[in-house]
């Protein structure tokens, strides 16, 4: 997909639904659907294919057929379902797939504004409904031109899995530094949501399980192979709070700092 099939078309909305739950979507010749999460990470099931997991944008072909979605059980997921068409309906439209953004801020500004235009119902003169039309027409070409750019930036870059491996190898690096989940998720120009299920595929691990079990063995070995403190130890394998380190160190190793030192003779 891009721009130059974009061009000649006019994107209208045809419908747009909010939802929180399950839901099946029945595929329309010449409508197109645009599920936008806004809150945690959904999956979609199209039949004889693989669940797609998702947690930014999909854009779905009516080549794909019916489909449905479904959320997790234990999870809050928002997202939102645009229908739209596109004019002349004769020209081709093969956007389908992923869709991957940084301005994420924008997007939900403008989902806003059309869920308040679509949702009110007083009455409109015909000039406030030509202005409506055109607004509405104007911010779904605006959403689409940002996951299309965009979108394209982030495949230009490099895959998905190779910015997890990226990322993975900036941990091992960079353990004793501050990181966060959001700083991490810029880094790998992805969103908290997208970033979070994929390290987890990827890596059996959350983040932040993943980054503190690296920074205990870190600890352990400066255990084994110093004379530091334990409270400097925790400084230097990226703990502020030493009550803390040595509470995920109980955790990880089943004994206190104390103990371990104790237990485990200095090479």
């Amino acid at each position: 997909m891009n721009f130059h099939q974009m061009i000649p078309l006019v994107p209208l909305i045809e419908h747009i639904q909010v939802a929180s739950s399950a839901t099946a979507v029945t595929s329309t010749l010449s409508k197109y659907q645009l599920v936008i999460v806004r809150q945690g990470h959904l999956t979609l099931h199209f039949a004889g294919h693989e669940p797609i997991i998702c947690s930014q944008a999909y854009a779905c072909h009516p080549n794909q057929g019916d489909f449905t979605i479904q959320i997790p059980r234990t999870k809050i997921v928002d997202y939102i379902i645009i229908t739209y068409s596109m004019l002349p309906a004769e020209h081709d439209w093969t956007l389908q797939g992923h869709l991957t953004t940084l301005s994420e801020i924008k997007i939900h500004y403008m989902l806003d504004e059309i869920i308040r235009r679509t949702q009110d119902h007083d009455p409109l003169t015909v000039w406030e409904d030509t202005t409506h039309i055109m607004r509405m027409r104007m911010m779904l070409e605006r959403i689409l031109f940002i996951y299309l750019h965009e979108s394209d930036l982030t495949q230009e870059k490099k895959t998905a899995s190779e910015s997890i491996d990226g990322t993975i190898s900036y941990i091992n690096e960079h353990y004793m530094l501050e990181l966060t989940l959001p700083m991490l998720a810029r880094r790998a120009g992805m969103s908290v949501g997208y970033f979070t299920v994929l390290f987890k595929k990827m890596t059996g691990k959350t983040l932040m399980s993943y980054l503190y079990t690296l920074r205990i063995e870190k600890a352990k070995i400066m255990f084994l192979q110093t004379d530091l403190l334990a409270k400097e130890i925790a400084s230097r394998v990226g703990f502020v709070d030493y009550f803390h380190f040595s509470k995920v160190f109980k955790k990880k190793t089943g004994y206190t700092p104390s103990e371990y030192i104790t237990i485990h003779p200095k090479i």
